[in-house]
């Protein structure tokens, strides 16, 4: 019997002001990982050093890319000896640890970062890339204008289809919309987006391993419109939809009221639950995983698993920060990087 592969995993740090260099060390250093995973942090060598020190922990050694990854977990520091997946050059950005604490400049580096985990994944360096959480205002300000992770990693791996997928518990829940404001939710549902999310769930279920094959569809009003008396998205917008997936031999189930889905789904009915905006799935799924759910996107050439929490600031260089989403997020990238990515260029 030949002994397994090792699957090396990437992980940027996030915004350096929040906690993602705390859970990437706490998930790294807390648990007894198989022989065969190894790690590389990509970040700034002073935020994570300086982190590694409150915690007591190993400051990883450094990596240089294109070289195997050692077994103990190291640190690539992009400078601008190279360039990255969309030709730019990388820029080295110093920075002194401050947690709590945002600006451009932070935006900037969170972003370096992940053109490096997304460069390193299309080179092979990485089987697969964890991404510590963002903060999309020092993004913006930084001059980076996507909504998120999600558009920014789909831009970065021409990506033309993709979705945010979540799971936690016992729930699996792709998203319609992302993080659009719910005034703006109804505008922004078209039949096309509704094909685009749940087909690319139904494409991954073989992936995630899941069994049911079967979608759940969420209705955007309550009790499913009414047949009409509250609201007509379902009729005009959702059920064309779901007549062009079962044309396609997906199956489908829906629109299903919101209010009675996730008890289905609980319960096994769906493979996947298919929301048509963010809190709509989100807020069932953290009833179940508010400390350990799970973000991975779905459509991409490579394979990207995150927390499902933000930067908190709050308790940032405190200690206090739970690692459980991102020790999570580390287990599905090990696990997935085993199986077949259905969107993988060949």
């Amino acid at each position: 019997m030949t002994n397994p592969r090792s699957i090396t995993l990437a992980i940027t740090l996030g915004d350096p002001g929040g906690i993602g260099p705390e859970i990437a060390l706490k998930a790294v250093h807390g648990k007894t990982w198989p022989a065969t995973a190894r790690f590389i942090f990509i970040g700034s060598r002073a935020v994570l050093s300086a982190q590694a020190r409150r915690l007591h922990l190993p400051t990883p050694v450094a990596w240089i890319p294109g070289t195997p990854a050692p077994k103990q977990p190291a640190l690539w520091e992009p400078d601008s000896g190279m360039a990255g997946c969309d030709g730019r050059k990388f820029r080295r950005i110093p920075l002194a640890w401050e947690p709590g604490q945002t600006n451009r400049i932070h935006g900037r580096a969170a972003a370096e970062w992940i053109r490096a985990g997304v460069t390193g994944c299309l080179a092979g360096w990485f089987d697969g890339l964890v991404t510590a959480p963002i903060c999309k205002k020092s993004l913006h300000l930084a001059g980076i204008q996507y909504p998120g992770h999600t558009e920014y990693l789909a831009a970065l791996t021409h990506a033309r289809r993709f979705a945010m997928l979540l799971m936690g518990g016992p729930l699996r829940v792709a998203l319609v919309t992302r993080h659009v404001p719910l005034a703006d939710v109804a505008k922004a549902l078209t039949p096309a987006a509704i094909l685009e999310a749940a087909s690319l769930a139904a494409e991954a279920l073989p992936w995630l391993g899941v069994r049911s094959r079967r979608l759940g569809i969420c209705a955007l009003n309550p009790h499913a419109g009414e047949n009409g008396t509250l609201g007509d998205e379902e009729s005009r917008i959702i059920e064309p939809a779901l007549r062009v997936l079962r044309s396609r031999g997906v199956e489908v189930e829906g629109p299903v009221p919101a209010d009675a889905i996730f008890h289905h789904a609980r319960h096994g009915r769906y493979g996947i639950v298919v929301a048509m905006y963010h809190d709509q799935g989100l807020a069932p799924l953290k009833m179940f995983a508010f400390e350990s759910g799970v973000n991975l996107t779905l459509g991409l050439p490579i394979l990207r698993v995150s927390p499902d929490h933000g930067t908190a600031f709050d308790i940032a260089g405190s200690g206090q920060a739970n690692p459980c989403s991102m020790t999570q997020a580390i287990r599905w990238a090990l696990r997935l990087a085993r199986r077949k990515n259905p969107w993988a260029r060949a």
